[in-house]
């Protein structure tokens, strides 16, 4: 399960939107919202994305996207 907080932090670090992150990595932006709604359900293609987009290290998008965080 994605560790939505820490991707939302890490996107508003890089001084980037959800709506800009969504453009780049090829979904609607309501589709990254309802992602970030619902416990970040990204597919491996779209996690490797933000990653680079984001500029994430392995161990940065291991925390994220790999996450036993329990709210």
């Amino acid at each position: 399960m994605t560790n939505v907080d820490k991707l939302k932090g890490a996107i508003k670090e890089k001084r980037l939107t959800p709506e800009k992150v969504a453009e780049s990595i090829g979904i609607d932006k309501s589709t990254m919202y309802r992602k970030l709604s619902n416990g970040g359900d990204f597919t491996i293609k779209q996690a490797d994305a933000i990653t680079q987009i984001l500029g994430l290290t392995g161990d940065e998008a291991q925390a994220i996207f790999f996450s036993q965080f329990v709210a």
